[in-house]
């Protein structure tokens, strides 16, 4: 479904991605793992066009995508869920939802039911403002708003990072609802290897800007942990 090819990208003359190869296949959960600083964002921003590509590849099905702009990239059924949430604030958390609707291509402004079947505290608090919410509940919330535009693929940025466990548990739930019965296919990054191991089915080790191991989740060893992955 989502296949980056020999991807570079820079920040000022710093190169940050070298030849980035991923591929997430349709129906599949992808953990794109590595330590801090790897590239790991980089490349998430690269998918969704919030940083411009300096060469390389970045297919959606038959389209490409390194080429539109970020709005375009959603249109195609891509929703995305930054690191930190980035909900807004001052907005209720219906005002919040409603934000994802505009890239939805049946222009539906309804937010779909599913959301709250998966996050049903987020229907008791729709007229609470977003920055009122716990960091778990923003934390859904993001998650809610890029399912309101019924994507085919949902990307993650550590959707666990600074989250209260119970909620990281629930959160691995809805995703393992969203991947094994309801076919999404999601690529996540994710430092939490038991959370990881649990929703994921395959995995893309980063280190340096280069993907450097991938496979099939059962096949992420303890030597690839140690080398890779262990701070």
């Amino acid at each position: 479904m989502l296949e980056v090819a020999n991807l570079n990208q820079y920040y000022g003359e710093s190169h940050t991605l070298w030849d980035m190869d991923l591929s997430v296949p349709e129906g599949s959960c992808v953990c794109l793992m590595g330590r801090n600083g790897v590239g790991k964002t980089t490349l998430l921003k690269s998918i969704m066009g919030s940083l411009r590509v300096r060469g390389g590849r970045i297919r959606f099905g038959k389209d490409e995508l390194a080429t539109l702009p970020a709005e375009a990239r959603a249109k195609k059924g891509i929703g995305y869920v930054p690191q930190g949430r980035e909900i807004f604030s001052m907005l209720t958390v219906m005002e919040n939802l409603s934000t994802g609707l505009a890239a939805r291509p049946d222009k539906s402004k309804a937010v779909p039911e599913r959301v709250f079947e998966l996050f049903p505290v987020l229907k008791t608090m729709l007229h609470r403002r977003g920055g009122d919410l716990s960091g778990g509940q923003q934390q859904q919330l993001a998650i809610a708003r890029a399912l309101t535009l019924d994507p085919k693929l949902l990307i993650l940025d550590e959707p666990t990072e600074g989250i209260q466990p119970n909620i990281v548990s629930q959160i691995a739930d809805v995703l393992l609802e969203l991947n094994k019965n309801q076919g999404l296919t999601i690529l996540l990054v994710e430092q939490k290897l038991p959370f990881a191991r649990r929703v994921a089915d395959r995995f893309c080790i980063m280190d340096r800007g280069r993907a450097v191991a991938s496979g099939a989740m059962p096949d992420l060893d303890e030597a690839m942990v140690s080398k890779y992955l262990q701070v």
